[in-house]
């Protein structure tokens, strides 16, 4: 062993590097002062020596003998020993039990007890193949870039904690943990760790390590920040527009260019509001709303076709809407035929003569008509009565097919609102198209709104095929200028009777193959409720009204009358 105890110098200081490096003694662990000696468990004193020393070194004064220098020849070194001339140097006694111990051979002596040679595994001295003494141990400590040989628990001092510097030392050594640009998750995983391990971590100045947290977080938070309070301004400066801000809006009448605008069935203000502001009409919606609002007319606006000029105050446009002078619809009227509504058609969309009328024949089934109006043979025309008195928006750019679909449109519409499919059978006809017939004779035949009911009753008399007056047939006028295209009131009995034609009710008995006109709401209702009072004659003495009788005696009265009125004209 070496000079442990001689007071000779040690080694430089333990490194904690050294592949040594956590020899705690020849019990694998540290030693601690007044520790228990790892030779029969008992303390080693020297007899002679008035303080205890430890055979392995002077642990107390930090030095220790040389490990495995090359002058440390065990034989000759129990020798050299030089004590104190009051020891014994020839054996060690360890009290109480005196026994000697000799260095020979990895073997403590030859005296009366020969230890066995320690050989403890945790100690990295004790299970190298060199034998002590034989000089070919590498030296570990005796050159210039050795390690330090380690030091005693007690001595063994931690490295001083960098100074801290008052002043900030810039991004690099010391920026605020959040703005650094760590990792979040490392920290999340260094919260997690257990006592021991947040120890190892903080090091020797015993200080947790600062957090760096990504820069891109600032630059999320800031933009999240940053666009919530930018959205609340934004919805916040709208809500203030819209309920304490005047609406944008124009000056006076507008300019002289003029646009038509086509206003939908059932279109309410703000819908109105829309269709101006798109064809710059009005500035915004709410300024013409607002002055519809305060108009207590402006309910009379229909749906229908208005010729308006450009650029105009919401007030302006609503005044100018309710002057007939600024309606541009084309109007259907009750009673009319078709051939005059292709005729209207093609005189609003600018089209050539009779372009309307051909397309209506050639794409009828394209314009919606309900199953029921389909299938009929000997028609004129598939789309009469279809063609729906009303008004419409109609002008010069548009397609004759669009307008006759929103006529059909809204001829279905009335319709069905009216129960004409519900009701035909129960008033003895063959389904709602020999209603829409009988509605359209009432609406031919009739002066006023007041005849529509009488006159529906009148067509009902006649359709009995045993009725005592006319057998089963109509005999009406307007059944022969329908197919002649004419609306004539002087006609012979020979002519009416001599003209054959499935529309002609002088030749053919029962109803005609389909309406004779466009008959209107009155005339539609007048059908479905018509008089119980046993009319089968009627007659207009002045253009205005009609007189009503039972019996054919009766109705030639009134037409001697009708013609001694003439007569004196």
């Amino acid at each position: 062993m070496t000079e442990y105890g001689r007071g000779q110098e040690g080694s430089e200081p333990w490194h904690p590097q050294d592949p040594y490096y956590g020899d705690g003694g020849w019990e694998g662990q540290q030693g601690h002062v007044g520790h228990q000696a790892a030779y029969g468990g008992q303390p080693q004193h020297y007899p002679q020596q008035p303080q205890q020393q430890s055979e392995y070194g002077d642990w107390g004064t930090g030095q220790q003998g040389d490990y495995g220098q090359a002058q440390q020849q065990y034989p000759q070194q129990y020798d050299q020993q030089q004590y104190d001339p009051n020891q014994n140097c020839d054996q060690q006694q360890y009290a109480p039990q005196q026994h000697q111990q000799q260095y020979d051979n990895n073997a403590w002596g030859t005296g009366t007890h020969t230890h066995v040679p320690y050989t403890d595994p945790s100690d990295p001295y004790g299970q190298q193949v060199a034998a002590y003494g034989t000089g070919e141990q590498p030296d570990y400590y005796g050159t210039p870039d050795a390690y330090p040989p380690p030091e005693p628990p007690s001595r063994r001092r931690t490295e001083p904690e960098p100074q801290r510097a008052d002043w900030d030392p810039g991004p690099d050594q010391g920026e605020h943990a959040f703005f650094a640009g760590g990792d979040d998750d490392e920290d999340d995983a260094e919260d997690t760790d257990d006592e021991g391990g947040r120890g190892d971590r903080r090091g020797r100045g015993g200080k947790k390590p600062k957090k760096r947290r990504s820069g891109c977080a600032c630059l999320v938070v800031l933009l999240v920040f940053g666009g919530g309070v930018g959205g609340v301004g934004y919805f916040g400066y709208q809500f203030y527009k819209d309920r304490f801000a005047s609406a944008p809006d124009y000056a006076g009448d507008g300019t002289s260019a003029t646009v038509p605008i086509s206003v939908p069935k059932g279109a309410g203000g703000a819908e109105i509001g829309r269709l101006l502001k798109d064809a710059d009409v009005v500035k915004s919606v709410d300024a013409f709303v607002s002055a519809f609002t305060q108009n207590k007319d402006a309910g009379k606006i229909q749906a229908g076709s208005y010729l308006l000029n450009k650029q105009m105050s919401g007030e302006s446009a609503v005044e100018l809407m309710l002057d007939p002078k600024s309606q541009n619809n084309l109007i259907v009227t009750e009673g009319e035929r078709n051939t005059a509504v292709y005729a209207k058609i093609d005189k609003r969309l600018d089209l050539d003569k009779g372009t309307t009328a051909k397309v209506a024949k050639q794409k009828y089934k394209e314009f919606g008509l309900p199953d029921w109006a389909l299938g009929h043979s000997d028609l004129k025309d598939p789309l009469e009565g279809f063609l729906y008195p009303s008004a419409y928006a109609a002008s010069k750019g548009q397609k004759p097919e669009a307008v006759l679909k929103e006529m059909v449109a809204r001829a279905n519409d009335t319709y069905e609102e009216l129960g004409l499919e519900k009701k035909a059978e129960g008033l003895g006809l063959d389904g709602p198209w020999e209603l829409l017939t009988v509605a359209s004779l009432a609406q031919a035949e009739g002066t006023s709104h007041d005849d529509f009911r009488k006159m529906a009753e009148v067509v009902y008399n006649r359709l009995k095929p045993g009725n005592p007056q006319t057998y089963g047939s109509l005999e009406f006028d307007s059944t022969y200028n329908y197919v002649k295209n004419q609306s004539k009131i002087d006609l012979t009995i020979a002519e009416l009777k001599q003209y054959n034609n499935p529309y002609n009710t002088y030749y053919v008995k029962g109803l005609p193959p389909g309406p004779i006109d466009n008959p209107g709401a009155e005339a539609l209702k007048g059908a479905l409720n018509p008089t119980k009072q046993g009319w089968y004659y009627f007659i207009s003495l002045d253009g205005k009204t009609s007189k009503f009788t039972k019996t054919l005696a009766e109705h030639d009265k009134l037409v001697q009358r009708f013609n001694a009125s003439r007569n004196e004209d």
